[in-house]
């Protein structure tokens, strides 16, 4: 069963075929291919230049988001290196609490000595 297709209006290019020349006789699924790949090449184009123009002029919208977005990242930036050191902290207070004492009792003596 053959689908019904809209004739198409563009010969395809680079088949070596000149333009108003007949088309190669290609099998229907061939045909098929041939068209799904012009469609293909044709929407990459409108989605290259859509993509040109909005890297070009970014909108109000797009711009208002970056800065939201960089204000929220630098507040979980300055709240992670807040957390890292807090836990640095404790785990030093936790380990050279003991230690700690000492060696500032070993400094006294030292200061008392001289």
């Amino acid at each position: 069963m053959e689908i019904p297709r809209p004739p198409s209006t563009i010969h395809h290019v680079g088949v070596g075929v000149g333009v108003g020349s007949p088309p190669p006789e290609l099998t229907p699924t061939e045909q098929e291919v041939l068209d799904e790949y012009e469609k293909l090449a044709n929407n990459m184009k409108k989605l290259a230049s859509l993509l040109d123009t909005l890297a070009s002029n970014p909108t109000v919208e797009i711009l208002d988001g970056l800065r939201e977005l960089e204000r929220k990242t630098s507040l979980v930036f300055t709240l992670l290196k807040a957390s890292v050191y807090s836990i640095v902290l404790q785990q030093e207070m936790d380990w050279g609490g003991g230690g700690g004492g000492q060696q500032q009792g070993g400094q006294h003596e030292e200061e008392e000595d001289q």
